[in-house]
């Protein structure tokens, strides 16, 4: 059963294992910044394809909104910002910045993986998410996506199935 609710900043995906306590077995996050609509119009993709593993709770929230509880209730992480300047978006190095500390020794070799929507190439951008992954320490399982310039049908596709990637991945433990 899907089952779509949406609060300031939050779109919840679909419903459907559930742990101890009706608590979801398995949790997916995408946290994503968009300033012209590029970004937010891939994790919207990432987030249909996310849907097509039953089995995992996926959450998607803007970055400014998204905070330490969901990552830590988090079993695979996905962040998606625009390059701005050569770097990520202000909005996702603040979350980062927010939630670095508090989940040291936490989440340690959580995985994750990024997309990005370049008006360059986005190296910078990814450059500077994959030091701050480092340093939680997350691991990276997943090809990061970098859409330059214009998004297309084969760009949202790739999406859609790096959100069905990784929801499979977190629902049959291989990451």
């Amino acid at each position: 059963m899907a089952r779509q609710a949406k609060t300031r900043g939050t779109a919840s995906g679909a419903m459907s294992a559930r742990g101890e306590n009706g608590i979801p077995a398995a949790r997916l996050l995408i946290v994503y910044h968009s300033q012209t609509g590029h970004t937010r119009t891939m994790a919207r993709a990432v987030l249909r394809g996310a849907r097509r593993v039953p089995e995992v709770e996926t959450r998607m929230k803007m970055a400014l909104y998204a905070g330490l509880d969901d990552l830590l209730q988090a079993r695979g992480l996905l962040l998606g910002t625009p390059e701005n300047f050569g770097y990520m978006s202000g909005a996702l190095k603040n979350f980062l910045d927010r939630t670095y500390y508090p989940a040291q020794g936490k989440i340690s070799g959580l995985p994750y993986a990024v997309f990005i929507s370049a008006g360059n190439d986005g190296s910078g951008a990814l450059r500077s998410i994959e030091r701050i992954a480092c340093g939680y320490p997350l691991k990276p399982v997943c090809e990061p996506i970098i859409a330059r310039g214009e998004l297309d049908e084969a760009m949202l596709q790739r999406c859609e199935e790096l959100g069905e990637t990784m929801a499979s991945g977190v629902a049959w433990g291989i990451f």
